[in-house]
């Protein structure tokens, strides 16, 4: 099979698994609270009001999967979505970083919780990290992306709100995002750019997690 041949079939599976059953398992605001590591896992991580849950309810068809909110921070825990029947895999969203409005208490119990998480959790095969296409890569993205390195977890940067800048700036971002991904031994050097409100690069992300699950 070509390699063409081999995308769109990839492609066609990645479809029909995301068009089949999809649901919310549990929030784990703990480690201990986390299910069974039975099969593979895909992390989503990004800053706060990246789009993170616009983007989850758009890979998976459903409106309202992920909830949404104009307040930063909001997801305080790592909820897991199971896809598949029988399961094939979990999605997992993660808190969102930076500028979230909660008492550093709380901030940095979430950095606990997402360092131990990735660390710890060898059903883990790639994490997704969302940029916000409108400012690009962020110190508090690279302090994540430091942490993915140090836990060698495979990662994807994935622009959202690709929609929102012209053709040229976001050609300048995607290149610039690009060229940062190579500094980072743990990050795939390709850049996805999204947009949950157009449908832009949602089949392409698509076929980017099952390629994870399933390698």
């Amino acid at each position: 099979m070509s390699d063409a041949a081999e995308r769109d079939a990839l492609s066609e599976r990645a479809r029909k698994l995301f068009a089949g059953p999809i649901a919310f398992l549990l929030s784990a605001p703990k480690l201990e609270f986390m299910p069974e590591p039975s099969v593979p896992e895909v992390a989503v991580a990004g800053r706060s009001n990246v789009g993170k849950s616009s983007l989850l309810n758009a890979m998976t068809g459903r409106k309202a999967l992920a909830r949404t909110s104009v307040t930063p921070g909001r997801t305080q825990e790592l909820n897991f979505f199971e896809i598949g029947e029988p399961l094939a895999f979990r999605l997992v969203d993660m808190p969102g970083y930076g500028f979230a409005k909660a008492p550093k208490s709380v901030v940095q119990q979430w950095r606990y919780l997402i360092n131990d998480y990735l660390r710890g959790r060898a059903v883990l095969k790639r994490a997704l990290v969302l940029i916000d296409s409108r400012h690009g890569i962020k110190q508090i993205d690279r302090d994540v992306m430091a942490m993915l390195d140090d836990a060698a977890v495979s990662y994807r940067l994935v622009l959202t709100k690709a929609d929102k800048i012209k053709a040229s700036a976001l050609a300048a971002v995607v290149l610039a995002t690009e060229t940062e991904a190579r500094k980072h031994p743990a990050a795939h050097p390709h850049v996805l750019a999204t947009s949950s409100e157009k449908g832009m690069g949602i089949a392409e992300l698509r076929a980017v997690v099952l390629e994870a699950v399933e390698n």
